[in-house]
């Protein structure tokens, strides 16, 4: 896949299994949100093709394709409460203006329940915190009870306790619907031990593997080219020395690519 005249990656060749929850590691700009949008069919890819749940991606997308975002939050003066970006996702596809029906309501107060969003689910969007608000994106991004998961940096700017719940939420989900998961971020450590697969981009390659095999001093060093290093301190995976100074597992936002 190539961005202006740069090769973000070739010859990737990955299926995503049912119920696997595979982690998109890397630095910035080396196309882990690139790969995502090619799966939701907005960018397109250089060469090969795109298959989810059997079918060829298309521009107007898949609706059994779930997608949570980054979290970002949202201005205080939003006009919205919590139930109603949960219900964007029940019946935001319409067209006009989507009439409020008796099995949607329902559906929306599962859905709600589900990511344990009741207790705050009537109260402004732009009052809520950034966990609150993540919790709600993902009910609304399960509101189709997608076959495939795309989850974009969506521990961002998180407490360590709302990264725990927002993990939850997906391994639960994914475990219960046998749903795949491809989920891009900076930060290993809150997901490594519900990953199955890491797929680390860079410099236009990358490397695919269980965690064991792809985050070792020897794996990476080969993949930048230089001496990288691996350390566990503590349960926390830290990579030092890559070229970029980008890590596997550090602990500061950078922007999103």
């Amino acid at each position: 896949m190539h961005r202006a005249d740069r090769e973000l990656w070739s010859g990737l060749d990955l299926t995503v299994a049912p119920g696997e929850l595979v982690a998109v590691l890397g630095p910035s700009g080396a196309g882990k949100t690139s790969l995502l949008r090619a799966v939701l069919g907005l960018d397109s890819l250089s060469r090969g093709t795109v298959e989810v749940l059997g079918e060829r991606v298309l521009r107007h997308g898949n609706r059994k394709v779930g997608y949570i975002p980054q979290q970002r939050p949202l201005p205080a003066d939003t006009s919205l409460r919590g139930r109603d970006l949960v219900a964007l996702g029940v019946n935001g596809h319409r067209f006009g203006i989507p009439l409020p029906r008796r099995t949607d309501r329902e559906r929306v107060d599962r859905l709600i329940a589900a990511v344990g969003a009741t207790s705050f689910a009537d109260r402004p969007v732009g009052l809520l915190s950034g966990g609150e608000q993540q919790r709600l994106r993902a009910g609304q991004a399960l509101a189709d009870d997608p076959g495939l998961l795309l989850c974009d940096e969506p521990l961002t700017s998180l407490d360590l306790a709302n990264q725990q719940a927002v993990v939850s939420l997906i391994d639960t989900y994914r475990r219960e619907h046998q749903a795949g998961v491809l989920l891009v971020t900076h930060d290993i450590n809150p997901v490594l031990e519900h990953v199955d697969r890491i797929l680390y981009l860079t410099h236009g390659g990358f490397v695919l593997g269980k965690p064991s095999e792809v985050l070792t001093s020897q794996t990476l060093s080969d993949l930048y080219g230089a001496p990288v290093t691996v350390l566990n301190s503590d349960g926390r995976l830290v990579v030092l020395g890559a070229p970029d100074a980008a890590e596997a597992a550090h602990h500061h936002h950078e922007d999103h690519e």
